[in-house]
Parts: C-alpha cells; sequence; structure tokens
C-alpha cells in the first residue's frame, strides 16, 4: 500500500503544534514530522510502519518522519468520539541541532534516534503526559515550551516503553525530497477523484510524457497509473469503513470510471471485493 503525503501546516512561526482530534483517521500516509500521539477516547487497530497492534484508551505513540502510519478507529455508535485523542507534531529542526547536541540532552536525543522505529509508551505514561499535552494545546510562548519539555521528561525517563517496527524495518524509498515528485503527489491526491493522464501529471512535473513516466517509476518504484489507482484505492477503504454511501457512489468519488473497474482494482490492491472489506468492519 502506498502511503500518502499529510502536510502538516503550523500556524504563524510556531514549530510545535498540538491539537485535540475529531477526524476518523484510517488514511494511510506520512508527514516529515515527529508526532506522538495520544488516544483518550477510542479503540480499533494501530498500524505504524510493519507494525500491526490493537489500541485503547491511554495508547500513546511517538514516531518520526515519514513513518507511514494509520489509525483505524472501530465505529462506536454516533461516531468516533469528538477529542478523541492529541496528536504533537514537532520538527528536529524546531529544536535546533546545537541545541540537542548538548550534553543535557542525551536522553532526548536517543529519544528522537528510537523514534525512527516507533515507540509505544505505558498507560502510566500517557496519564502522566495528559496534562502537559493539554496545556500544549491551548498556551503560547514559554508556557508552550515548559509544557513540551516536561512532556520529554515523561518520554525519556520512562521504563517501559517499547520498539513498534522491526528492526530491518525501512520506509519503501520514494524520494519525498524531491520537490518534482512532491508536487505530482501533491496534485495527485488534490485530484485522485477526476480523470487523471500521464500528459496531466507530466505538465505538473514540466517534462515529457514519455520522459515522465520512466522518472516517476524510477523515483518511486511504481508506475504512475498503479501509484493512482492505489491512491483512489485508499480512499475507498477509507470510504467503506467509515461511511455507509453505496458502493457505486464510493467508486465514481474515488475516480474509477465504472464500478466494475472498481471491482477489478480494489481486489487487485486488498485481495477482497469492496463489499467483502466492507463486512470486515461490521
Amino acid at each position: 500500500m502506498i502511503a500518502e503525503l499529510e502536510k502538516i501546516e503550523f500556524p504563524g512561526t510556531t514549530g510545535f503544534m498540538a491539537s485535540y482530534l475529531d477526524d476518523k483517521g484510517g488514511i494511510w500516509q506520512f508527514h516529515h514530522e515527529f508526532e506522538l500521539m495520544l488516544n483518550l477516547k477510542s479503540y480499533g487497530t494501530r498500524i505504524i510502519g510493519d507494525s500491526v497492534e490493537l489500541f485503547d484508551r491511554y495508547d500513546m505513540t511517538l514516531i518520526a518522519g515519514n513513518i507511514p502510519h494509520s489509525w483505524n478507529h472501530y465505529l462506536h455508535e454516533g461516531g468516533v468520539p469528538p477529542g478523541h485523542g492529541i496528536v504533537l507534531h514537532f520538527s528536529r529542526a524546531s529544536l535546533g541541532e546545537g541545541f540537542i547536541a548538548q550534553h543535557e540532552m542525551n536522553s532526548l536525543r536517543e529519544l528522537l534516534e528510537i523514534a525512527s522505529l516507533g515507540i509505544a509508551f505505558s498507560e502510566t505514561d500517557a496519564r502522566k503526559a495528559e496534562p502537559f499535552l493539554d496545556i500544549m494545546t491551548r498556551t503560547s510562548g514559554m508556557e508552550k515550551m515548559a509544557a513540551f519539555f516536561s512532556l520529554m521528561h515523561i518520554l525519556c525517563s520512562s521504563g517501559k516503553k517499547r520498539q513498534l517496527c522491526s528492526e530491518n524495518y525501512k520506509p519503501a524509498a520514494d524520494n519525498r525530497g524531491n520537490p518534482v515528485i512532491s508536487r505530482v503527489y501533491e496534485y495527485i491526491r488534490q485530484n485522485y477523484s477526476k480523470p487523471l493522464t500521464i500528459n496531466d501529471l507530466a505538465s505538473v512535473a514540466e517534462m515529457k510524457p514519455g520522459s515522465f513516466g520512466k522518472y516517476f517509476k524510477r523515483n518511486c518504484g511504481t508506475g504512475v497509473v498503479e501509484y493512482v489507482n492505489q491512491v483512489r484505492s485508499n480512499r475507498a477503504c477509507y470510504l467503506l469503513r467509515e461511511t455507509d454511501r453505496h458502493v457505486y457512489e464510493i467508486a465514481i468519488e474515488c475516480g474509477f470510471q465504472s464500478i466494475s473497474n472498481f471491482n477489478k482494482l480494489f481486489r487487485k490492491h486488498n485481495m477482497v471485493t469492496p463489499v467483502e472489506y466492507r463486512g470486515r468492519f461490521r
């Protein structure tokens, strides 16, 4: 499955953003920032890299940038509860390499390094972290940063943290630092519901169609059409799980030309039909 690039929008000039979550999750995605996720009210299946586990209340994880991840919430009566979790995003650059290199920051530096394979924390750690994450959602300046370092102290001193991904896990190479590929990814993400041709995407990349097809496959490890269909299939999975909309409506919204085309490609990517996939979550 191909992960979608999520762009984290930081308000103003802040480099540390914490917020309560209301969305249903379910999208297989990655972003460049560190992410600390604390689940408060929901439960379901958590996928981080090659780790697949059930999660419940006070599940807390830290992942480094560029690790694909997805939280698939089991449906509650009335949907996923509002404010079901708190998420914190920050970048290493916001801390500064000179600051991280200091002796006093040894434990923080080690924490950020091992987060490259994902870290899960105990419920006790999660409950300790909750008030500081809450403070970060509603403050700024020194008060916000004081809460951040109190939070990092809890994570660094935890005696029960555990690694999530396997030792040999590495995210699939997709040249995320490549501005041409990033531009194409973003265009596909915004327009997957519309007809997309090689010519359209080559124009976005400012390349000739023949050259672009080879360039995309060399940098992304898959063909253009295959990638577009995978993005559409990922979105269809989300809608099949989280809504009761007709399969035909989902197929059209996700950019498939017909229900037969949708069924064929969905089975190819997920090994089951759309109806069978939906049945797993009912």
